[in-house]
């Protein structure tokens, strides 16, 4: 699991900077999960939703693998949690389900998506749908997509056992 959430430099060139905010939204994910055992990860935020803190790790784990490998990469990697019978299973948990697993494989797909950006520029291209997918679109959208879920990541680490913050 990433361990320090490390502050994005004020002043820097573009690229160090997207990679800094993604890093420090990858480290916030990881530490709103930081302390709690798997049944608190599985624990759904307001039923009848499904969303839990280990079903957003699995969720970023396919977002990560999606964008970095199948798009920028063009990698044939299928899905890792849903699929076209069941499109959120990312969220549909089990107790076989292990926090231990989802941060495995949502470190594996961090991991791998640096390596797939590494020694492309910003201007280099992958293609979802057809169209061509800038890698600065890329970081962009995954900045967005994990600050979008740390908001929700904080609302129901806050129902399980009261913690808050950034």
């Amino acid at each position: 699991m990433t361990t320090e959430r490390v502050d994005p430099p004020l002043c820097t060139d573009e690229r160090t900077m997207l990679e800094s905010w993604l890093d420090y939204h990858r480290s916030t994910l990881a530490d709103k999960c930081r302390g709690l055992d798997d049944k608190q990860l599985r624990e759904a935020s307001v039923p009848p939703s499904s969303l839990s803190l280990l079903g957003l790790v699995r969720h970023m784990a396919d977002v990560e693998r999606h964008w970095f490998r199948r798009v920028l990469a063009g990698e044939q990697a299928p899905p890792l949690f849903y699929s076209d019978e069941d499109p959120d299973g990312e969220f549909h948990l089990t107790e076989a389900d292990t926090g231990q697993q989802g941060f495995d494989a949502w470190q594996a797909e961090i991991t791998a998506a640096r390596e797939a950006a590494a020694g492309r520029s910003l201007d280099d291209t992958g293609l979802s749908r057809e169209k061509k997918i800038s890698l600065r679109w890329i970081y962009v959208h995954m900045i967005e997509e994990y600050a979008r879920h740390n908001g929700h990541a904080d609302l129901i680490r806050e129902r399980i056992d009261g913690a808050t913050g950034e």
